[in-house]
């Protein structure tokens, strides 16, 4: 998975790849030129005290030690650009297959762990890339490099790499595999950290409420043992990879000298010869170090490689037509026809066999018990979700034959729980239109019975607004959804139990505001409350996913026992029939 995720977002940037590479190439080469003229300063200057030879050397070292610096200045500017380019690119990947994604696939993955692969995951696999660029690329070329010439130097001696570099490459062979499967699993936990901080930070409020602070701060304490546990075994096991890296290479310089000792007395090699040897060797040693450091991080960079891949591979199953239908020639009609809807792995239907008409200038109301389906239904005409049978039509055309602008400019929804975005009162009534005049969105707000209090806060229009509208009650965040939905201009109004946090004097004056400003519109309404939608003049009654009447108030109350025992449970015989 990593490489194949490497190979297809590093592909725009081969021309990056290729100066990276040239430049790594002279400043290795350059590296590994100075232990030779060092020798050669020593064989040839030092020794017989020829002090012009010595500078004139010296000179040459020093021209080369300018290229190998400018040279690797450049390659790690390049390298860098390009590691950073890749995880911007992966992000935007990641961050635009999870808007084309539909509620089922969010639900799938959790949000805690969308925000963990966008983030953290990403930031592994754009650091190996830039580790890659800054040491592996050097790494192979000076580990051959250093045996070439350490070969030429003196053969006999450079039997001993045949010793450590195997020696070497086993350990931390053994070390990499005991990693992998911890990496996967320190991943996982960081996910479910940030499941429950995200949790905790939500729903502070029901933490306080109930004074369950002791409990939700041990439910945190485990889930930060658990990351803390297997990060502590990660750690021990790097902790003993460089000691022993670093043992191996102290052991090989005292074998270099003391064998290259005994064939400087012999006469077999020279004192700068075996300089240039002890060099090439620390070279090729520290080669396989760099190489080293990065097989640690291949294998956390391997399974974050993969949970990215998991989302970028997952089809969405809301799926845009080839072909949209870009233009709709009547306007409002909205029908549902044998619509069912399944949950994957579910044992049985959501909704089964739903059939529905809502049209202009008229309110249809549907109503049903806890659990019956009414959110779901909702959420289909959007394509929050896609019907699994059925056809959900807006106009006499499929909803998946729409073009999603259309779609979105023709259908306006307020959900069962509101949301606003970190801004302004404007920014976010302005949301689904933003030309909108001040003016337009006064008389939203006048609609939605929102005005008042939006004047009373500071600044007006540009009234800051937190994450999430925590600073708003949660009758002024329905207020406020409801009014950017009437700034948004649809033809179809979905309003999901969008009234429910308000009070009764002020639902009543919101529904007969709505109902005059939005009168040539098809409005759809799925409450609890009876009250808002007893005058409908179509109500829909839904019971276990299907529909078991359907009427007006009036109608289904006398002839629908599932209706009238809702009513009843809220309204006196005598308020029922008022």
């Amino acid at each position: 998975m990593l490489v194949q995720l490497l190979r297809a977002r590093l592909r725009p940037y081969g021309r990056a790849i290729f100066l990276v590479v040239l430049f790594q190439f002279v400043a290795t080469l350059a590296t590994l030129y100075l232990p030779t003229l060092n020798a050669d300063i020593i064989d040839n200057g030092v020794v017989p005290g020829d002090t012009g030879y010595v500078m004139r050397v010296g000179l040459e070292m020093l021209g080369i030690t300018l290229v190998q610096i400018t040279a690797q200045v450049a390659a790690v500017y390049f390298g860098a650009r390009t590691a950073m380019a890749v995880g911007r690119d992966i992000r935007a990947a990641i961050f635009s297959q999870v808007l084309d994604f539909s509620a089922r696939e969010v639900g799938q993955f959790g949000a805690p762990s969308l925000i963990t692969r966008t983030t953290n995951d990403v930031q592994q696999v754009q650091m190996l890339v830039l580790m890659t660029f800054l040491l592996m690329v050097s790494a192979p070329i000076m580990c051959v490099g250093g045996i070439l010439l350490a070969l030429r130097q003196d053969v006999p001696l450079s039997s001993l790499l045949l010793v450590v570099v195997p020696v070497l490459i086993g350990v931390v062979a053994l070390l990499i595999s005991r990693m992998r499967p911890l990496f996967r699993t320190m991943q996982v936990r960081i996910d479910k950290v940030n499941r429950v901080m995200r949790e905790q930070i939500t729903g502070i409020r029901v933490i306080r409420a109930f004074v369950r602070d002791d409990r939700e701060r041990d439910r945190f304490g485990v889930a930060n043992a658990e990351l803390t546990d297997v990060s502590l075994r990660v750690g021990r096991l790097m902790a003993l990879m460089f000691p022993t890296v670093m043992l191996l290479v102290n052991a090989s310089s005292v074998a270099v000298l003391w064998f290259g000792g005994h064939r400087i007395d012999d006469g077999s090699m020279q004192i700068g010869a075996l300089t240039a040897f002890l060099s090439y060797l620390m070279q090729i040693l520290m080669a396989i170090m760099m190489a080293t450091f990065m097989f640690v991080m291949i294998p956390r960079a391997e399974v974050c490689a993969e949970r990215i891949e998991e989302v970028l591979g997952l089809p969405t199953s809301v799926v845009i037509a080839p072909r949209p239908v870009t233009e709709l020639r009547r306007h409002g009609f909205l029908e549902l026809r044998g619509v069912d809807f399944h949950y994957p792995g579910a044992e049985a239907p959501v909704l089964s066999g739903i059939d529905l008409t809502a049209r202009p200038r008229e309110i249809t109301a549907v109503i049903g018990s806890t659990g019956s389906g009414k959110t779901t239904l909702l959420n289909l005409i959007p394509r929050l979700f896609d019907a699994t049978g059925g056809t959900v039509l807006v106009d006499g055309v499929d909803v998946r034959e729409l073009e999603p602008g259309l779609l979105s400019r023709t259908v306006g929804l307020v959900p069962q729980k509101p949301y606003l975005f970190s801004g302004t009162v404007a920014s976010n009534l302005r949301y689904g239109n933003p030309d909108a005049t001040d003016e337009q969105l006064w008389t939203a707000l006048e609609v939605a019975q929102a005005r008042e209090f939006v004047e009373r806060m500071e600044g007006g229009l540009d009234a800051p607004i937190a994450q999430g509208g925590t600073n708003v009650s949660g009758g002024q965040r329905q207020r406020l959804a409801i009014a950017r939905v009437l700034v948004h201009r649809p033809e179809i109004y979905l309003f999901d139990d969008s009234f429910s946090a308000l009070d009764y004097a002020t639902d009543a004056a919101l529904r007969a505001a709505l109902t005059a400003h939005i009168a040539d519109a098809t409005v759809v309404i799925v409450a609890q409350r009876v009250s808002t939608i007893r005058d409908a003049d179509r109500i829909v009654v839904l019971d276990d996913g299907l529909v078991v009447g359907t009427g007006t108030h009036s109608e289904l109350m006398d002839g629908n026992p599932t209706y009238r025992e809702i009513v009843l449970s809220q309204l006196t015989e005598q308020e029922a029939a008022a």
